[in-house]
C-alpha cells in the first residue's frame, strides 16, 4: 500500500473554473495553485527562505494576482510560508524555538487522540500498513518516501480517534514537520526509525501521555542535532 502524500502535484493545465464536464465542482483555482506550491515546498524544490511573489505565481499558473494572493494566504495559515513586512512572502524556516513549540502542540493533539483511541479499545486500522511502508522506505534509502511513511504512521494514530477537529489541526502541524525534515535528516542507523516507531505505537496505545511526550522529546533532540551536524563545516 502506498502512503497518502502530504500534498498533491498540480499544474496550470489542471486549473478549472466552474464545474467539470461530469457536473461535479472542480477545485478552486487558488486551491490548485496552493497545492502546486505546497508540493514544491514539501519536496524540497522550494528551499526555506525562497521568496514567493504574487506576480510570478500569477504568470506561472495563468491566474489573477488576487488568486495567487489567496493561495499564499492558505499556505501562510498552514505556516508553510511566512509573510513579513517589507520582505514579502517566503518559504518558512523553523528555528529551534519554533521546533520546540511545534512539538509541544503536536504532543497535546496526539496525546488526546491516542487517549480517545485507548478508551475505545481499538487498534488504528491503518497503523500496521503505515509501519510496514516506513520499514520499506527506510530500507530503500528513499528519504522523501520515508518522510511520507513516517507522517502516515502518526496520522494513522490521530485519525483513529475519529475527531475531525483534532485531525484537521494535526495535519497543519504535520506539514510543518514534513517541511523541516525535508531539509534536516536525523542520524538514524538503517532500520532504526521503523523499529523505534513500532515500539512507539505499542507504548502509545498503552500509555499515551508518557509515550507521546518521550517520543517527541527524543525526536526533537535528534532533529536539532541533525541540523547542527548539517551546519558544521566539512
Amino acid at each position: 500500500m502506498v502512503p497518502p502524500t502530504a500534498a498533491s502535484t498540480a499544474s496550470s493545465a489542471s486549473i478549472r473554473h466552474g464545474p467539470r464536464r461530469d457536473g461535479t465542482p472542480g477545485p478552486r483555482a487558488a486551491d490548485v495553485v496552493a497545492d502546486a506550491v505546497r508540493s514544491g515546498i514539501l519536496s524540497g524544490e522550494l528551499a526555506p527562505g525562497t521568496p514567493l511573489r504574487e506576480e510570478e505565481l500569477s504568470a506561472t499558473h495563468g491566474v489573477s494576482r488576487h488568486t495567487a494572493r489567496t493561495a499564499l494566504a492558505t499556505l501562510t495559515a498552514e505556516r508553510l510560508v511566512t509573510a513579513e513586512p517589507y520582505r514579502g512572502v517566503r518559504v518558512s524556516l523553523l528555528d529551534d524555538a519554533a521546533l520546540v513549540a511545534l512539538q509541544q502542540l503536536r504532543c497535546a493533539l496526539e496525546t488526546e487522540a491516542l487517549r480517545i483511541v485507548r478508551d475505545r479499545g481499538i487498534r488504528p486500522p491503518d497503523v500496521d500498513a503505515a509501519l510496514d511502508a516506513l520499514a520499506a522506505a527506510e530500507a530503500s534509502g528513499d528519504w522523501p518516501a520515508t518522510l511520507e511513511s513516517h507522517a502516515w504512521v502518526h496520522r494513522a494514530l490521530v485519525d483513529a480517534a475519529d475527531s475531525p477537529r483534532i485531525a484537521e489541526e494535526y495535519r497543519r502541524l504535520d506539514s510543518e514537520m514534513h517541511l523541516l525534515l525535508t531539509h534536516v535528516r536525523p542520524a538514524y542507523s538503517p532500520g532504526a526509525l521503523a523499529e523505534e516507531h513500532r515500539a512507539y505505537v505499542e507504548a502509545a496505545l498503552a500509555d499515551p501521555g508518557r509515550a507521546v511526550r518521550e517520543h517527541l522529546d527524543h525526536s526533537t533532540r535528534m532533529i536539532i542535532e541533525g541540523r547542527r551536524a548539517a551546519d558544521r563545516p566539512g
